[in-house]
């Protein structure tokens, strides 16, 4: 498919997710969020609490993307060092800003707001905030990167800040059939004809079986931005596995 709508990827920053320790699920929830807005996700990285693989992974996706999104590394602990890599990634300094600060100190009592915590506040230089209706410690933007949280249900909230900020496209469409008791080998010659037929859509084959009813299969998703073209190539697919003797079951997607 052609990339017209705007791109992005995704930066997931954290040796606790390198490790196994913590499972992650936020590119699975920008995954769904980009997706609504017709930007397509096209690259996502993971790396560890190393500024210098923050710094080269951060500078390569912005260079490639319109957008890129990190999570984790901005809370108040000694690793949280993302920051500090975004403002060297940008060449800017980084310091206490004084509407970060000020987040901070309604939420904080002056005893509480320790300096722990005020490393919340520092910002990069040119940043703008990212509103945080969880725990009120800001994210930022900064040039085409937005720098989120790592806890999942605190990024999901700051979602709602990025959202008017984005430049929106055409939402892609998604039709699916399901094909029971045949493996992709009976499949793989009918599908690569239709991909060859309709190249302006995307066609795949995602395999599934030996669960506990025993069932094997595969499911056929075809996307594309033309929900008409989508819709004509599923009907079509459908039709040329049925000469085959293999039926199929649309599913909703």
């Amino acid at each position: 498919m052609e990339h017209a709508s705007p791109t992005a990827a995704v930066l997931i920053i954290g040796d606790e997710i390198l490790s196994g320790r913590t499972a992650d699920t936020n590119l699975n929830t920008i995954a769904r969020f980009l997706g609504a807005l017709g930007i397509d996700l096209m690259e996502a990285r993971t790396v560890g609490d190393r500024p210098e693989q923050i710094v080269a992974a951060l500078n390569a996706l912005r260079a490639g993307h319109d957008y890129v999104f990190t999570t984790g590394g901005i809370g108040p602990t000694h690793d949280d060092i993302t920051a500090d890599c975004v403002a060297e990634a940008f060449g800017v300094p980084i310091g206490e800003r004084a509407d970060a600060l000020a987040i901070l100190q309604r939420r904080y009592s002056p005893d509480d707001l320790n300096a722990a915590r005020r490393r919340m506040a520092r910002i990069p230089d040119g940043g703008v905030l990212i509103a945080n209706p969880v725990t009120d410690a800001p994210g930022f933007q900064i040039g085409n990167v937005f720098v989120m949280a790592g806890v999942p249900r605190i990024m999901t909230a700051m979602l709602e800040d990025v959202a008017p900020r984005l430049r929106t496209g055409a939402v892609v469409h998604a039709r699916t059939l399901r094909v029971t008791g045949v493996g992709e080998g009976a499949i793989a010659a009918p599908l690569a004809e239709a991909a060859r037929t309709s190249r302006d859509l995307s066609f795949g084959s995602y395999p599934f079986g030996a669960g506990s009813d025993g069932e094997v299969g595969t499911n056929l998703v075809v996307r594309g931005r033309d929900a008409a073209l989508v819709d004509a190539a599923i009907d079509a697919l459908a039709s040329r596995l049925a000469q085959d003797g293999i039926l199929t079951v649309k599913i909703a997607t």
